[in-house]
């Protein structure tokens, strides 16, 4: 298997499963990851926040753990990276008016780059303005503003996730199996068994 260094982008009150999850599973594959957030560096904790589906309209958010940053914002460049990860929770929504996120983010585009994108991670994509034409997965409650931008909102079950070219998105943490899987292929990363 080709080692792939992969960022993932947040910030504070991300989702709690959506950073942890993926980042221990990249790093268990044996890639290489950096965690990263504006303002902040190495060493820095975020906080996070867990959002669970208990039968009311909307999901709840209890306050999560601390996750530590494993490197700098400010010494971060998309050419040295092979794909991006952006988790949901509330970071993505902050992080989209930050412009150089924005600039991030479309440089991993320019560059034709992996990126996964989960819940309202996608609010990254859509204020960086990448998503027009695209067909995108993401937590429902965020669909007028995928549809808004000029994207393909599908409507997929919780658990599902959408591959559209380079871009693999899925609407919420019980998706993880699927948008990881999905994410995994679009690497060309290979598991023996």
């Amino acid at each position: 298997m080709t080692v792939q260094r992969i960022l993932i982008l947040t910030g504070d009150f991300v989702e709690d499963y959506e950073i942890i999850v993926p980042f221990q599973l990249l790093l268990t594959i044996g890639h290489k990851v950096d965690v990263v957030s504006p303002g902040k560096k190495a060493g820095d904790f975020l906080a996070t926040a867990i959002h669970d589906f208990e039968g009311y309209q909307t999901y709840t958010e209890k306050r999560g753990h601390n996750f530590e940053l494993n490197a700098t914002y400010s010494d971060v460049k998309a050419s040295d990276y092979d794909a991006l990860v952006i988790p949901g929770g509330r970071a993505p929504e902050h992080l989209a008016t930050d412009e150089s996120v924005l600039e991030l983010v479309r440089a991993f585009t320019s560059a034709n780059k992996p990126i996964a994108a989960i819940c309202h991670g996608p609010q990254l994509l859509l204020a960086a303005e990448i998503l027009s034409g695209r067909k995108v997965a993401a937590y429902p409650a965020i669909k007028s503003q995928v549809t808004a931008a000029g994207a393909q909102y599908q409507d997929i079950e919780i658990d599902g996730a959408v591959t559209d070219d380079k871009l693999v998105t899925a609407p919420a943490w019980p998706a993880h199996p699927a948008w990881m899987s999905h994410f995994l292929k679009v690497l060309g990363t290979k598991i023996d068994p």
